[in-house]
């Protein structure tokens, strides 16, 4: 495995300077998805998290979905992700439609980290049974570790599928994130899913909220930050609702299974608004800032987009209800992001991250980031999460983000707008520093030394 630099086209030498400093420059990963290392070392199949355990897992965030929209048959993705077929067998299915997105950045990602983690130019009939075998042995002890560091990436911030917070084994490199999605959405797998880590069964407001202050409580000290991306399921226009009128709600979703659907759309939006808002007060309580899933949607096929544009109107009113509350506004609202330029702009609980917006566009993130710079505050913004489930892919994406990064920065100052001297400390701000400043944890590293 070898670090790949960075680069584009013909360079000056400004250029190729703030090439060099964005290349040396560690990054802090504010959002992965990663299982933890024991896990993948197991091998043992999950239809969520490891699908199959070869070559093909590393498709499953994000490329697989653009195969699917380049024409690939949803039967057949699920064939390829899945364990019973050979490696020829599942390169065969995706040939034709590999060749349709190798530009994409989903496509890109994946390339790059074939070529640095693997020593392969590209998949290719020809490269498949190499690609197949460095993927069985990558996967070893301390390959988390020995990718991460082939990246440059100095910790990640994880948002675990599997608990609503994880104890990581690696605490030294991986961060985690409450999810609270399930302390709020109150469906029928939330309640199980709560049942399962706590052994409780509430059936009133206010054992359930006894649940949300135990997580709090026992995991507080312990996070970096709250998550939700319950943005895939509703709008983010939380409202307030006063808890009496919420525990008239609560009975009706406490017996999780016959009773579900005595909530009707706008009694189960005040449930979920009073839950939420609820949890946001803790993390306030606990100064946890609040992660919130902004803008395109994961998969596809299922976006409502006018839900999506109202990302940035809807969360006006929770910025300026908690204004002591602090709020990352994730993947730049694509395809909205001048709005959350704006929101930035504004409010000073607001903070941006380009987590994943570097492989949903390239081309957007050196827009964007450009924008960004001329228009807001330099400490409001964090410039990579890689957002995958592997840990294999980070590497080609982090290789991406660095491009942009190297390539919105040389603009800015081939168009005057930034001296070159001014973008060094710049890089190191917005690639580590804003994030170890903004997540840092006083409280938790004072009881650290009690």
């Amino acid at each position: 495995m070898s670090r790949v630099a960075i680069g584009w086209g013909a360079m000056t030498d400004s250029d190729r300077q703030i090439a060099q400093w964005v290349e040396e420059t560690p990054f802090v990963d504010t959002h992965e998805h990663l299982i933890e290392e024991s896990q993948r070392l197991a091998g043992a199949i999950h239809p969520r998290t490891l699908p199959c355990n070869d070559w093909a897992y590393l498709f499953r965030s994000y490329a697989a979905e653009d195969l699917v929209v380049a024409g690939l048959p949803a039967a057949d993705l699920r064939r390829f992700l899945g364990p019973d077929l050979t490696s020829q067998e599942k390169y065969r299915l995706i040939a034709p439609y590999w060749k349709r997105i190798r530009h994409t950045g989903y496509g890109q990602a994946l390339r790059h980290t074939f070529r640095g983690v693997y020593g392969e130019d590209d998949l290719t009939a020809e490269s498949l049974p190499r690609i197949a075998e460095k993927y069985r042995e990558t996967v070893q002890p301390g390959f988390y570790a020995r990718i991460l560091g082939l990246a440059n990436i100095e910790g990640c911030h994880v948002n675990s599928l599997q608990r609503i917070f994880m104890e990581t084994e690696q605490p030294g490199l991986l961060d985690h994130d409450i999810s609270i999605l399930q302390l709020c959405r109150c469906s029928a797998a939330d309640f199980a899913w709560v049942e399962a880590e706590t052994g409780r069964r509430p059936t009133t407001l206010d054992e359930w909220l006894d649940v949300i202050d135990f997580y709090f409580a026992t995991y507080g000290a312990k996070a970096v930050a709250v998550k939700s991306q319950i943005a895939y399921s509703r709008a983010l226009n939380f409202e307030p609702v006063t808890k009496a009128h919420a525990s008239r709600l609560f009975p009706h979703h406490a017996d999780r299974v016959g009773a579900l659907h005595a909530l009707g759309p706008e009694d189960l939006k005040a449930l979920q608004d009073y839950l939420f808002r609820y949890c946001v007060g803790k993390a306030g309580e606990c100064g946890l800032p609040v992660k919130l899933h902004t803008g395109v949607l994961a998969g596809y096929g299922v976006m409502q987009l006018a839900r999506t544009h109202s990302n940035a109107v809807d969360v006006c009113r929770l910025l300026q209800d908690f204004p002591e509350t602090r709020f990352v506004l994730m993947h730049i609202g694509y395809p909205y992001e001048h709005e959350f330029i704006a929101l930035t702009k504004h409010y000073p609980n607001a903070a941006i991250d380009m987590c994943w917006a570097w492989i949903i566009n390239p081309v957007a993130g050196v827009r964007f980031l450009k924008e960004f710079l001329m228009a807001v505050p330099s400490n409001k913004i964090f410039t990579f999460g890689g957002d995958y489930v592997a840990v294999e892919p980070i590497y080609g994406h982090a290789l991406v983000a660095r491009r942009g990064i190297a390539q919105a920065l040389s603009q800015l100052v081939a168009e005057g707008w930034i001296a070159l001297e001014d973008t060094r400390g710049l890089i190191d701000q917005i690639m580590r520093g804003n994030a170890l400043q903004f997540f840092r944890k006083p409280y938790r590293e004072h009881a650290t030394h009690q």
